[in-house]
């Protein structure tokens, strides 16, 4: 019998102990972008073939650039932050190369010479890549927001208060005014708005949630907080009724009033902020209601669609009656008549898909989203630092809410906003500010995934011998 080498029995025991570095699933992630590129080109392919009976000429140069601008920004998520989930950056460029399909699908229906949609979207597409890139490797550790906190909060503030001060004829957009228009040029501040508020909130919240989280009574076993504690959701809901009120801009009050109430409630763990939220935003709303005539026409076509169907509630019917004819499977792309819906291609993309997908088809793209969020929770649940954690919860809660407030205006769950949908809806603003949103997530993703630096030995540890008996 030979006897055991002690030195390889040593080498192997140490091999053994030595902690597996984690994989990168970066591989995972290319092979799941070039699965929704196909989905998007065969979709682009489809609608095609049902309105010409043949594939379109431009379906290869489609699907290239396309496949191009996912390429980069997996090669640059490669580099700049390799451990982030996997899932993320396909779920996106699925969205976005299926509502380049929708608005290529809407542009054969209104047979514009001058120009294309799609094209146009297709090149804040671009632009949307390049600003997600730049967020990557500008930011390489997201600890470092939590320095900008109140520089955030000023610059968000003015974005969003900027719209509501200009003139009518240099803001307003279906009585909305929520829009800077110069020069045939426009924006809509309030998306890139969005993503600073959060990164607000969060730092706010890292470093006030202990005297937030302070209770002085319990009524019926809630832990209501003291009185002093109120001025932040105050101030917050102060201004979602300004947005509401002066500005005409119901989605957007909802959708920031909103992820400031859940980052509270994630940041406290109380659930009396919750309802302090619902009842402040219900009770401001009430008041605007019987004081604005706009507040209250809002609120009368999501309560009587049909009774003003011919006049201000026609959008909304027809979105409706687009659903119905969708039913279960959808009329098939291409074979539907959402051009009938005024604004399809922003508004009101949900009522496209729901007329030529089916419900089918748009519970397939909600749960896409759904995908996004949870991935996004996780991250915060797993990133080490406490920003971290609220930074990528208010991210994720924010793109819920978006996407909760877009689907239940058009299904007249509660009533219409003006928001686009998330990575979908035609618009640069939205589109460039959700791919930042994106880049921040995946960046703080990458921080709850990387394995942490091995410990530096210490002086005094004396080496292991082996030592023959």
């Amino acid at each position: 019998m030979t006897a055991a080498n002690p030195a390889s029995t040593a080498t192997g025991l140490v091999k053994a102990m030595k902690p597996r570095r984690p994989r990168t699933r970066r591989g995972v992630e290319l092979a799941m972008l070039v699965f929704a590129v196909l989905i998007a080109l065969a979709a682009y392919a489809d609608v095609g073939l049902t309105r010409s009976q043949r594939v379109p000429p431009d379906t290869l140069a489609y699907g290239l650039g396309l496949g191009a601008l996912v390429l980069i920004a997996h090669i640059a998520v490669r580099k700049f932050a390799p451990y982030a989930d996997p899932l993320l950056l396909p779920c996106c460029a699925l969205l976005n190369g299926l509502g380049l399909v929708l608005i290529h699908r809407l542009d054969l229906v209104a047979q514009k010479a001058d120009r294309s949609d799609a094209t146009l979207q297709l090149a804040w597409s671009a632009i949307g890549v390049i600003g997600f890139i730049a967020v990557l490797v500008v930011v390489r550790d997201h600890r470092r927001l939590q320095r900008y906190t109140y520089t955030s909060m000023l610059l968000g503030l003015v974005l969003l208060a900027i719209p509501s001060i200009l003139p009518a004829r240099f803001s307003e957009v279906n009585g909305a005014r929520n829009w800077i228009r110069f020069a045939g040029f426009s924006i809509q501040p309030g998306e890139f708005a969005k993503v600073l508020l959060v990164v607000f909130v969060a730092g706010f919240l890292v470093t006030k949630r202990d005297a937030l989280a302070l209770a002085s009574h319990r009524v019926l076993g809630i832990d209501l907080p003291r009185g002093r504690d109120l001025g932040p959701i105050i101030a917050a809901w102060l201004v979602s009724i300004a947005l509401l009120v002066r500005g005409r801009d119901l989605g957007m009050s909802m959708l920031f009033f909103g992820f400031f109430i859940v980052m509270l409630y994630i940041a406290t763990e109380r659930l009396s902020w919750l309802l302090i939220g619902v009842l402040l935003f219900a009770g401001g709303t009430f008041v605007a209601y019987h004081l604005f005539a706009h507040v209250r026409e809002r609120f009368e076509i999501w309560l009587h669609p049909f009774k003003h169907a011919q006049g201000s509630a026609y959008q909304l019917v027809q979105g409706l009656f687009g659903f119905s004819s969708g039913g279960l499977l959808g009329t098939g792309l291409g074979n539907g008549r959402p051009d009938l819906v005024p604004f399809a291609k922003s508004d009101f993309i949900v009522a496209t898909i729901g007329e030529e997908l089916g419900l089918t088809g748009l519970t397939a793209i909600v749960l896409v989203y759904v995908v996004i969020v949870t991935r996004g929770l996780r991250a915060s649940l797993s990133v080490r630092d406490s920003f971290g954690k609220l930074l990528a919860a208010g991210l994720a809660i924010c793109l819920a809410v978006q996407v909760f407030v877009v689907v239940g205006g058009v299904m007249r769950l509660i009533p219409l906003t003006g928001i686009t949908t998330p990575f979908l809806s035609y618009g640069g603003s939205s589109l460039v500010s959700n791919w930042a949103l994106m880049a921040l997530l995946l960046r703080i993703s990458d921080s709850a995934r990387r394995p942490p630096p091995p410990a530096a030995p210490r002086p005094d540890d004396a080496a292991t011998q082996v030592v023959r008996l």
